[in-house]
């Protein structure tokens, strides 16, 4: 517990830039009052509000759950596939890589993406809140994608895509559906607190849904370790990606959001990122342990529900991520 506290503490001090400059004033902006913790369970909330984009209008709808008749006037099409975007902590819908996950989606042409944004309660430095918080987001989240499937969507053609503590409430909402989700991505799922404290109903696990795929950037740090779904990606050791540079929490952050940033560029299929089957642990030391003779795997939205295993991938391409 102590290790896991020092580790909460240490990423605030340096992300407020206290222990690299060395000035107590920036102490003064943690504004701790600023967080919440949600303790009535009631959908929908007035701060957890979802975004619907098509093809044809690219720009952000916002969508009333009680409303979801209403969905066609603003171009949802039952055709359409559909995905749920979820960021994590101190993350929006706004914000980047998550707008590239979003625009990915929607250069496929086939569709519909509803952004789900729960910034209110996941702010910095608030992460134990937005902790206990990911309970709500998950629960109001899986009201949206019951009334989806009431229009008509089929299961089998929603997925669920979270980064970070997004990829745990992508998990969680299937505690609250008759019958779990098809398809979940996660994308680097959370581990401070998560690894040690988090029980199954609490993070994603391959019981939440029929298929699940996962990519490591940043694991054993921020980002969860070992085999978590059906399929993983264990990205260039899975620690700490090319092009991040700056002090350890910084690199750690960038190699925590290539998650999403690789995933994008494979969607939209600016990028091919290949793996090959490997041993189950994540990250890798010097050897990674790979499976002679095994079926390569390319990471994105195509990836074959009926892959298993962990899969090692080695990219030397230092792909753009800008963070805030």
């Amino acid at each position: 517990m102590k290790r896991s506290i020092l580790f909460v503490t240490i990423y605030i001090l340096i992300d407020c830039g206290y222990l690299t400059d060395g000035s107590i004033m920036s102490m003064i902006d943690f504004r701790y009052w600023r967080c919440v913790m949600k303790r009535e369970w009631k959908c929908p909330d007035s701060e957890i509000n979802f975004y619907l984009y098509t093809p044809e209008r690219p720009y952000k709808q916002w969508v009333d759950v009680r409303r979801v008749n209403k969905l066609p006037h603003y171009g949802w099409k039952l055709s359409r596939k559909n995905v749920l975007i979820i960021h994590g902590f101190n993350g929006t819908h706004s914000k980047t890589p998550m707008t590239f996950l979003r625009d990915a989606y929607l250069s496929r042409k086939d569709y519909n993406v509803f952004m789900v944004d729960w910034s209110p309660l996941t702010r910095f430095p608030c992460y134990l809140s937005a902790l206990s918080n990911t309970k709500l987001a998950a629960q109001c989240t899986a009201q949206l994608y019951s009334h989806l499937t009431q229009a008509g969507a089929l299961a089998r053609n929603i997925t669920c895509v979270g980064h970070s503590l997004g990829a745990h409430v992508c998990g969680m909402m299937s505690n609250h559906l008759t019958e779990k989700q098809y398809k979940i991505v996660g994308l680097d799922p959370a581990r401070p607190l998560v690894a040690e404290y988090g029980s199954r109903l609490f993070r994603l696990g391959r019981e939440d849904a029929y298929v699940v795929q996962v990519v490591h950037t940043n694991a054993g740090f921020l980002g969860e370790s070992g085999l978590i779904g059906h399929a993983d990606f264990c990205v260039n050791g899975g620690r700490l990606q090319p092009g991040c540079k700056g002090h350890l929490m910084r690199v750690a952050r960038c190699s925590h959001f290539m998650s999403a940033c690789y995933f994008s560029a494979s969607v939209s299929k600016r990028l091919r990122i290949v793996g090959v089957p490997c041993d189950s642990s994540c990250p890798k030391q010097d050897r990674w342990g790979i499976r002679p003779g095994g079926r390569p795997l390319k990471l994105g939205d195509d990836v074959p529900d009926t892959a298993r295993g962990m899969y090692c991938v080695s990219l030397d391409h230092q792909q753009n991520c800008p963070f805030d």
